[in-house]
């Protein structure tokens, strides 16, 4: 593959800098940023392809938690709290599942998230060959993280996990793999540290809940006389690299275990507020030094997967709760939708354009009212956080390739797929 340069109005490139090129020039090559720059300094090379695209471009997002293949049960259970929503909506429709809904769940929710310039997702699921085999043919980037829960996985599932982790664990490929533990209060303490030891030994993200709620832990924490955070460090559970989902009651200490040891969190803001979950500290967690991603959860407690939502409602909340406008600026919430999200889960090439990166990036239509006036860059940086959204994306590339042009996601057949899961959604639910 030759490289390609494209050409754009504004180029964010999310980078360590926040650097804004306006015009920028963007070489990518072999699937990886070769250049980026202002386009008036690009360098000359023959026989380069050009492509002026116009428009804003910027690097694809990272939805940093997720369980995507819940499409199949989008709307059930709405108005309950979340161990109601699971054990009454969620587990009793889940449990009947196959690994072929699972494909057509996540084929669904893969196109849904590719079409609002959301390349890279981190999932924890069940029926984890299929996710991949799905997100494979979508043309998106995936961190797996096979789900491991209490209810129906014996003791052979590291095994599996690890068996797995061997067959697609691909760091310069689109298909990496974690482990994931579902919680410290659904599989004790015990096995959460022995799959952390997994998670270590492949050098590879853990990806847990933890405080999602103020009551899910309160019998473990009445037991050893602490908080889930605490015991969680003190039984070695944050010795790698760890991403945390929520963590939405955790006090200040907590906070401070968290950035000493260098764990991520997955911040879902719509998912906490729709369940009744509670508001995370971020503003908090971001002031302490801790690494704070962007996550959707899954659609069945959303329930989108468009990640731009959390992109504009995670300031809001802090700021409100805070009673402070000063917190979570545009080119902070665009860098936790971005090149954090990458790092949280375990991806350093991720969310940033810059050279040797890859180059997963959109292309947000400006011609929009929401996008005018722009005086000074940093008010296009605040039309972007504020106003961007799956409906000004028009196109998205992954790794060099185009999954989306002109709005129309390419290697997904949608029509079938909403017709499969509205078929496969009613078996689930009937039981």
């Amino acid at each position: 593959v030759g490289r390609t340069r494209y050409l754009a109005d504004t180029i964010l490139t999310c980078d360590e800098a926040g650097a804004v090129h306006a015009p920028g020039a963007l070489d990518v090559e072999d699937g990886r940023v070769a250049w980026v720059g202002a386009g008036a300094e690009a360098p000359a090379i023959d026989g380069i392809e050009v492509r002026d695209l116009g428009g804003l471009v910027m690097p694809g997002l990272v939805n940093a938690h997720c369980h995507t293949p819940m499409t199949l049960v989008r709307g059930a259970g709405d108005g309950l709290p979340l161990w109601r929503w699971l054990t009454e909506a969620m587990w009793p429709r889940e449990g009947r599942l196959t690994s072929e809904d699972v494909w057509w769940g996540m084929t669904l929710g893969s196109a849904e998230m590719l079409r609002s310039g959301v390349t890279t997702s981190c999932e924890m699921y069940l029926y984890e060959e299929a996710v991949v085999e799905a997100v494979q043919a979508s043309g998106g980037r995936l961190v797996m993280t096979p789900g491991v829960l209490s209810v129906g996985h014996g003791e052979r599932r590291p095994e599996e996990v690890e068996a797995f982790h061997t067959r697609h664990h691909d760091p310069a490929g689109r298909i990496t793999v974690g482990v994931a533990p579902h919680s410290a209060y659904d599989l004790g303490v015990e096995r959460v540290a022995g799959l952390a030891d997994l998670a270590r030994r492949l050098d590879v993200v853990l990806h847990v809940h933890v405080a999602e709620t103020n009551q899910e832990s309160a019998e473990l924490e009445a037991r050893h006389g602490s908080s889930i955070v605490r015991i969680l460090a003190d039984h070695g559970v944050f010795g790698g690299k760890v991403l945390a989902a929520h963590c939405v009651w955790v006090d200040d200490d907590d906070i401070g275990i968290l950035a000493d040891h260098g764990v991520a969190v997955a911040h879902c803001p719509v998912s906490n507020m729709k369940l009744g979950s509670g508001v995370a500290p971020v503003a908090a967690m971001l002031e302490a030094g801790v690494t704070v991603a962007l996550g959707t959860d899954g659609p069945a407690s959303n329930d989108t997967l468009d990640l731009w939502e959390e992109v504009k409602i995670a300031p809001l909340l802090a700021r409100v709760t805070g009673l402070d406008a000063t917190l979570v600026g545009p080119a902070e919430v665009l860098a936790m939708a971005t090149r954090t999200g990458g790092r949280a889960v375990g991806l350093d090439d991720v969310g940033a354009l810059a050279p040797g990166w890859a180059a997963d990036f959109l292309r947000l239509d400006l011609d929009h009212s929401s996008f005018v006036p722009v005086t000074e860059p940093s008010e296009l940086l605040a039309h972007v956080a504020w106003s961007g959204g799956d409906r000004r994306v028009s196109d998205v590339w992954v790794a060099g390739e185009p999954v989306v042009a002109d709005g129309v996601v390419l290697h997904v057949d949608e029509e079938r797929a909403r017709a499969e899961v509205q078929q496969r959604a009613e078996r689930l639910a009937a039981g």
